[in-house]
């Protein structure tokens, strides 16, 4: 029997810089067997800055600069947090991240970039943008593209800041807008100052000819719609101004204890904080005193390999540590906007497309590494196994995790079928409806369970996710919640990690049901395989429970979320579901639909919430229910981003094929966006049979709630079967 390697140590990184985006897939192929390893940033990718300049000229699509940091968090075994690190107590080793509990780790290590914003500038955030962060900056320059071709006017662009980043950015913009836009770079000195001479009459040449309006030792004062005002009261007219000349560090480092230069860590040479050696911090965050560099992407990326094993080092207190060396000079390959580049380093003047091609070839080579993530194979069967084991194993597809791990709706159906029929009073209701309804005085009780096995590392999303799943019954039935208790299986780990993971878990759960006026009254805990979050639930209905049996011929059918959930979360596991496309899927998974139910139940005949059996089978079953039919329109039921295209490359649920079973009761044409009718969804929407004459009202008042709820079909007379029109 093998031995499950308990968790006795947490890493967190904090920022997906380059650096740790180089860490985490050295990890994915080189894991420290007992450490659980934590990421933590705002956004589910981050951008290279080497191709940025392309991206702004447009000689890149949006996704060839992006890190997808959930991909690479799944190749890590990593949990992903999405979220901002605002603090770190040294003394408790916990890290701040607002809106969750604060994260505990034994390391941690810090590569959240810079920003170029300039605050003491007057109207600096109302009329500017800085070039960093990265992403941000990237977003607003596409938006004002985009508005740009709508108008007939000639765009004018100011750039803040002569330095490298300033010109290469003013480049780019002039190929980008064209001809007749006004590009101006301003610098408070002298531009192009930390560069060979060489290379800057080269760049020198290059604005002259793109007609880029240089101005010279002059100083930005304020800032203003439309234009810079300037030290001598002149307007630079601009209808996009960016900020370059500044590179700032997070405040929010200031009131960690760690020491800083300038807002920068300071660390040593093993890149480790002169403050805490439990602390590390690399790429442009760190203050290197001990070799000073400017701060560019060829020191992050050279960084990594040390960091790695550092942080080995320190977690398993085997080995030496490394020092990183930084090398003096480095090569500069700066774009001119068109495909050329020129060249700094040894002073030489070299400047050409040859160039670009180079560089071209540098950048894509190192987003190969992150857009095409090695696989690492799964241990062996043995070769005495019993027999239908590799049937059932399949092609080796992993097991999902929330409600695609579910058992089919016809084995259950079946497993089902002998139980006996209540004999208390009390009890009103038998298996098949969503939760069991109880008699509560002259009132009613509902009472449901729901477990859902992991899906992600992160036990307080798992945890928020699976009470909002689990509630569903009890708002589908046109209860209030009341009462709710935990079961939490946990994997092995140390009694403070375990300590640690249960307070994640029950924070989660009580900010969630509080919010529902539900209180969390205890639980059970046990140690498993894997990480699996479960609640019962009580609700209480001062009239009758709203149950599948009451949809009526000429009722309308209102759906209050997006389907694709459970394709979404199996192209996860398989690596092949970009990030944001995942980062919205979790979105809508952690929508509450409390407000949602109470606006329905008064009216709905019959209401179910979609989950494992897919809209198609909860449909049924309530048809089933009802004695009756149904047509929805395919074109009408709302659907996630990127789910119709994960299930168009083959993507699809463990959960999938028998869901597919009630086929045998519909007309449908066969599509990707069809299948999306089979897919397990996990905490997924209301389906409500409405009167006609009351949906619209109905669906306006869910929009004012913030429901993104639409009408996608009618109840029918005739036995259940379900016909779907494109």
């Amino acid at each position: 029997m093998q031995v499950q390697i308990p968790f006795t140590r947490d890493l967190v990184l904090i920022g997906g810089g380059h650096t740790h985006a180089l860490v985490l897939r050295m990890w994915g192929m080189r894991p420290v067997p007992g450490v659980r390893l934590t990421l933590i940033n705002p956004l589910p990718t981050a951008a290279y800055s080497g191709m940025l300049p392309g991206h702004i000229a447009g000689h890149y699509a949006r996704d060839e600069l992006q890190i997808d940091l959930v991909k690479l968090a799944r190749h890590a075994g990593a949990r992903l947090i999405l979220g901002r690190a605002t603090g770190i107590d040294l003394a408790a080793r916990r890290i701040t991240v607002p809106g969750r509990p604060d994260i505990a780790y034994d390391i941690a290590s810090i590569d959240v970039g810079i920003t170029s914003e300039m605050p003491g500038l007057p109207g600096f955030a109302d009329h500017a943008v800085p070039a960093k962060p990265l992403d941000a900056f990237a977003d607003r320059w596409e938006k004002f593209v985009a508005g740009h071709t709508k108008r007939d006017a000639a765009p004018s662009v100011a750039v803040i800041g002569g330095g490298v980043a300033g010109v290469e950015l003013a480049l780019a913009a002039r190929h980008r807008l064209g001809e007749s836009a006004t590009i101006s770079v301003i610098e408070r000195s002298q531009a192009l100052s930390v560069i060979g001479a060489g290379a800057s009459r080269a760049l020198r040449a290059h604005m002259t000819r793109a007609r880029i309006s240089l101005i010279e030792g002059m100083e930005a004062t304020s800032f203003e719609r439309g234009g810079v005002r300037l030290a001598d009261g002149h307007l630079v007219r601009a209808d996009f101004v960016i900020g370059t000349a500044v590179a700032r560090a997070g405040g929010w480092l200031a009131d960690t204890g760690l020491s800083l230069e300038n807002g920068f860590v300071q660390v040593g040479p093993t890149l480790q904080s002169l403050t805490d050696p439990a602390i590390f911090a690399c790429g442009d965050i760190a203050q290197m005193g001990f070799a000073p560099r400017p701060k560019a992407g060829v020191f992050a990326v050279r960084q990594a390999p040390v960091l790695a094993h550092n942080l080995e080092v320190a977690l398993t207190g085997r080995g030496n540590m490394q020092a990183y060396r930084p090398q003096r000079d480095y090569l500069k390959l700066i774009s001119t906007g068109f495909k050329g580049a020129v060249a700094d380093k040894w002073g030489l003047p070299l400047d050409g497309a040859w160039l670009w091609r180079w560089k071209d070839r540098i950048d894509r080579k190192f987003m190969e590494k992150f857009h095409e993530l090695p696989f690492m194979d799964a241990p062996p069967l043995p070769e005495r196994v019993a027999a239908g084991v590799r049937d059932e194993l399949g092609k080796g597809k992993p097991l999902c995790g929330g409600c695609g791990a579910k058992v089919g709706q016809a084995d259950l159906r079946a497993a089902l079928a002998g139980l006996p029929r209540p004999v208390r009073p009390d009890v009103l209701s038998g298996p098949g409806d969503d939760a069991a309804v109880l008699a509560h005085g002259k009132d009613q009780q509902v009472l449901t369970t729901d477990h859902v096995r992991a899906f992600t590392e992160d036990p307080y999303l798992l945890a928020k996710i699976t009470a909002i799943h689990a509630m569903g019954d009890v708002w589908s039935m046109g209860a209030c919640p009341q009462a709710a208790l935990a079961q939490v299986i946990l994997p092995r780990m140390s009694s403070r990690m375990q300590a640690d993971t249960l307070r994640e878990i029950m924070t989660a759960a009580a900010e969630t049901f509080g919010a529902e006026d539900a209180d969390v009254v205890g639980g059970h805990t046990s140690l498993g395989a894997e990480l699996t979050v479960g609640f019962t639930v009580t609700g209480l209905t001062a009239g009758g429970a709203v149950t599948q049996a009451e949809a009526r011929p000429g009722d309308w059918l209102i759906l209050t979320k997006p389907i694709g959930t459970g394709v979404i979360l199996a192209a996860e596991m398989a690596r092949a579901a970009p990030g944001d496309v995942v980062a919205g899927a979790l979105d809508s998974m952690t929508r509450p639909q409390g407000a949602a139910a109470r606006i329905l139940a008064p009216a709905a005949g019959a209401m179910t919430d979609i989950t494992g059996f897919g809209l198609a089978g909860h449909l049924m079953t309530m048809m089933e229910a009802s004695g009756t039919a149904a047509r929805i329109s395919l074109s009408h039921v709302p659907v996630l981003p990127g789910a119709e295209a994960l299930a168009a490359a083959g993507h699809g649920s463990t959960l999938l094929p028998a869901n597919r079973a009630v086929m045998a009761r519909m007309f449908l044409t066969e599509s990707p966006r069809a299948d999306l009718l089979f897919d397990p969804q996990t905490a997924g929407g209301l389906l409500a049979a409405v009167p006609a004459d009351s949906a619209m009202d109905l669906v306006r008042r869910l929009h004012a709630v913030g429901e993104t709820a639409v009408i996608i079909g009618e109840v029918l007379e005739g036995p259940p079967f379900l016909t779907v029109e494109d």
